[in-house]
């Protein structure tokens, strides 16, 4: 019984081991906006948005004229954006992987819904 007891102690000191072969399955990315360029419509007006590698956007119309300007970082699998030039505070967005030329429908936390496209970065400062 003693040798049993020990060898049932010992095995369960060993760490399971994956199969022979066995590979595990490499962790996606999490999607990280920092270092992005992104543009949108809305009311009639065409937009360009930038977030630099340190989480600072800039936000202008087409044309070149600056309409706002922040932080941005990522909360729980969304981007988050806080304005320095209005006083609404933080609002997230939902987001998902997405690679230059393509777009995506983001959702904020109060429900509003954006087609957003990703270009090329563009590095923008604020004024």
């Amino acid at each position: 019984m003693r040798p049993t007891i020990c060898l049932i102690a010992a095995l369960a000191l060993v760490p399971a081991a994956a199969p022979v072969g066995a590979k595990a399955a490499p962790k996606a990315a999490a999607f990280d906006i920092n270092h992005t360029t992104w543009t949108f419509s809305e009311k009639g007006k065409a937009y360009r948005e930038s977030i630099d590698a340190d989480g600072n956007y800039v936000t202008e119309v087409r044309g070149g004229k600056q309409v706002d300007h922040g932080s941005a970082v990522m909360k729980d699998g969304k981007a988050c954006f806080t304005s320095a030039v209005n006083k609404d505070g933080e609002m997230c967005w939902t987001t998902k992987p997405v690679t230059i030329g393509h777009a995506m429908i983001t959702t904020n936390d109060k429900g509003r819904k954006l087609r957003v496209t990703r270009v090329a970065y563009k590095p923008m400062k604020a004024r």
